[in-house]
């Protein structure tokens, strides 16, 4: 079917005279349910993501294909069906590493099979990052962590040290001890495990960071300027645990509200953000605070 048929009565016409049957109607309708279902759950899923571009295009596309077939631009039309029939595919392979980690992830989140093995997990993984956290920040032992989402961090993790070890509270606090071999740089998660140690995140280019903020949170920062990662931080000089994730942060926050956040982003990834918590994203007001 051509998109601009859409725009024609006798299609529907047809289209109304082969379903007259209050069968074929209601299966009609359970089909476009369905589809429509299909397509906000994959949207939802990919919002926050590099590959929500793909998906902005694709749908900037339909939409100019639709209006250059309504008013009648055959040559337009037909570029534009030119670019969605190969332009696609080319996007598909650039996009590949986060195809394919969304798809991953996208299999791991399915509650079909094994609901309860999966939430334990998510679970047992909170209650690891709190624990490591609570004692690190007592002690002002600095800590970076990296947790991969649907973008891949490979990128990042080939700059570490292997590791691929479970995540447990006792091996977090082990490698971030100070003047060991793998206390220095940050930690990646990566498919339920700490894949590397080590590794090296890029920095901020924003300038004015108040020099309250170190290295770790200016990387902290810059990942998630690039990336959709969650990524935790204790500051070595304040003890402070701070968040960063899509472009904002949450500075020096409580103890329950590192337990929102992780639940907030672990276990609900296509929730908006959790509510009354202080998201930083003007991040040079944050920065150029005065007295800290």
């Amino acid at each position: 079917m051509n998109i601009s048929q859409l725009f024609n009565n006798d299609f529907w016409q047809r289209i109304g005279a082969a379903n007259s049957s209050p069968w074929h109607i209601f299966v009609s309708v359970l089909d476009i349910v369905i589809v429509a279902f299909i397509i906000y759950r994959a949207i939802r899923f990919v919002s926050g993501t590099r590959l929500m571009i793909l998906v902005r295009g694709v749908i900037l596309f339909i939409v100019v294909d639709l209006i250059a077939g309504f008013i009648g631009l055959k040559a337009l039309q037909w570029l534009l069906n030119q670019v969605l029939t190969y332009g696609v595919i080319a996007l598909i392979i650039i996009f590949q590493p986060e195809i394919r980690t969304a798809l991953e992830r996208m299999g791991r989140s399915t509650t079909l099979f094994s609901p309860k093995s999966v939430k334990t997990s998510v679970d047992k993984q909170i209650e690891a990052y709190e624990k490591s956290f609570a004692y690190m920040s007592r002690r002002k032992i600095g800590a970076l962590i990296a947790i991969e989402r649907t973008q891949t961090l490979e990128e990042y993790a080939a700059t570490g040290i292997r590791l691929d070890a479970d995540i447990t509270s006792e091996l977090i606090i082990n490698i971030f001890i100070p003047n060991t071999p793998l206390h220095d740089g940050a930690v990646i998660v990566q498919q339920n495990k700490i894949a590397v140690t080590s590794a090296y995140l890029p920095l901020t280019e924003k300038t004015g960071i108040s020099k309250q903020f170190g290295t770790r949170h200016r990387a902290a920062i810059g990942l998630s300027e690039v990336s959709d990662a969650l990524v935790l931080v204790v500051s070595e000089e304040t003890g402070g645990i701070s968040v960063a994730y899509n472009k904002e942060f949450f500075a020096d926050i409580s103890p329950e509200r590192f337990h929102e956040l992780l639940v907030q982003h672990l276990t609900e990834p296509d929730a908006p953000a959790a509510r009354n918590l202080p998201a930083l994203s003007n991040l040079t007001a944050l920065f150029r605070k005065k007295g800290n």
